[in-house]
């Protein structure tokens, strides 16, 4: 039986972190004190929904890294500490961004909107896009940095491969962010939104990348 390998204080201290940003991701919501605000209320919860399981996918590609590599040095610290810093001042556009995605989507208007000209929107993409790039960037020099480190983990062939693969697959995070702050500082397709659609092309690249990386797999170790 496989022994678990024990949770770092680097580990411990950034679960932490990732609890306090879910608690503000929540912390403003009021207990409703009608059926009305009830239902209005639900539509917070679906942005909340939205923006909680970005939150998770950003602890699961945080949690898969210190579960693949046992590094702890000052590097990893350092470039931990960024991921951790980023996280925290990414989690309220991350939450502006999901109640305008609930409210254009489910075609709910608020009250009192977050949102009330083009110059706020555009600043708010701007924002969110560069939290985006900085949190999916750190993820990318923690695994450069391991790739540094091969040596010392004793990594083989094929984990060394995985380690290039991860390098690219948050590459691709990085550049579809970037291509939202281009449109951003642009002011193209402001009133439509689509610096925040164009996220959406992170499905498909993401699914190429995979099978690219699949074929080469078995090109290089010779795997049918």
């Amino acid at each position: 039986m496989p022994k678990i390998k024990e949770i770092s204080r680097i580990e411990a201290f950034s679960d932490a972190v990732f609890a306090l940003s879910a608690t503000l991701l929540v912390v403003s919501l009021e207990v409703p004190d009608s059926f009305a605000e009830l239902l209005h209320s639900l539509y917070g919860f679906i942005a909340f929904a939205f923006s909680f399981a970005m939150l998770i996918f950003i602890w699961s590609q945080h949690n898969a890294f210190f579960r693949r590599y046992n590094l702890q040095d000052s590097a990893t610290i350092f470039y931990n500490s960024i991921l951790l810093f980023v996280v925290l001042f990414y989690v309220y556009p991350l939450k502006y961004i999901s109640i305008g995605f609930v409210s254009s989507f489910f075609k709910f208007e608020s009250t009192s909107p977050i949102i009330s000209t083009i110059t706020e929107l555009k600043q708010l993409f701007l924002v969110y896009g560069l939290g985006f790039i900085f949190v999916f960037l750190s993820f990318f020099l923690l695994y450069r940095h391991a790739l540094s480190k091969a040596t010392e983990l004793q990594l083989t062939e094929q984990e060394i491969f995985d380690v290039r693969t991860y390098l690219e697959y948050h590459l691709i995070f990085v550049f579809v962010g970037l291509i939202s702050v281009l449109l951003t500082i642009l002011n193209v397709g402001i009133l439509f939104a689509l610096p925040g659609w164009i996220y959406g092309l992170l499905g498909p690249l993401l699914y190429w990348h995979g099978r690219y990386r699949h074929k080469k797999m078995q090109a290089h170790f010779n795997l049918k």
